[in-house]
């Protein structure tokens, strides 16, 4: 299977795991990202089963809107039952590394919001130790080199994804040269340094399932 069918799979899988659970109250968090629009296109399917969606980025707000999907904003809605959403790498345990798009502070605060974090992502993201993919850093503007000077002091090789901006207006740090054996620990470490808005280690609320497109079809993993 190719990657992009890889992500249909999980994708596809995705919406078949929670369709059951789904009522016309229903309010589905969605993430950014390739296998996140994926994801979109395959819950545009069964769009008449359940309420609105919560969009991380507004691209994905977008897409949704254009399969013609209510979005709402997420301070209007109480209780969200499912986030779904991909990843850049996964360990066993389902700490994520996440913001690749550099969407990952809004990622962050739909999944804090949902009751179950769906993960989909193909086994190429499937790591034994975080880290290979740069991790992602979201810094107010004028904290930028006070950031990038404190993220050298934990060992890492902190690069400015020169050009880009966050729907926060915020810029990215990626972070390179970790090998990140605690992502709970370093994640706080982070996000203590004042001028971070957040970082895309996703461990202090890591995915509840992942489904993982491989050769022999989709796997199924719990944190």
């Amino acid at each position: 299977m190719t990657q992009d069918q890889l992500k249909q799979a999980v994708a596809q899988a995705a919406v078949d795991y929670i369709a059951p659970h789904l009522t016309w109250e229903s309010i589905i968090g969605v993430g950014t990202g390739s296998t996140a629009n994926c994801f979109i296109d395959a819950l545009a399917k069964i769009k008449h089963t359940f309420g609105a969606a919560v969009a991380s980025s507004e691209a994905t707000a977008t897409r949704l809107k254009s399969h013609g999907i209510n979005v709402l904003e997420l301070n209007a809605v109480p209780h969200m039952s499912f986030y779904v959403d991909g990843a850049d790498e996964s360990d066993i345990h389902l700490n994520l590394i996440k913001g690749g798009g550099g969407a990952l502070t809004r990622e962050k605060i739909v999944a804090a919001v949902a009751e179950t974090f769906v993960c989909i992502a193909d086994e190429s993201k499937l790591v034994g130790v975080l880290g290979a993919f740069p991790l992602p850093v979201e810094v107010i503007p004028m904290a930028r080199s006070y950031v990038a000077r404190k993220l050298v002091g934990l060992g890492g090789e902190p690069v400015w994804r020169q050009g880009f901006v966050t729907d926060n207006g915020n810029l990215i740090l990626d972070l390179y040269g970790m090998d990140i054996v605690d992502p709970k620990d370093l994640e706080q470490q982070i996000n203590q340094l004042t001028g971070v808005v957040t970082n895309g280690l996703f461990a202090h609320r890591p995915a509840d399932i992942l489904f993982l497109g491989t050769g022999d079809g989709v796997k199924t993993l719990t944190s």
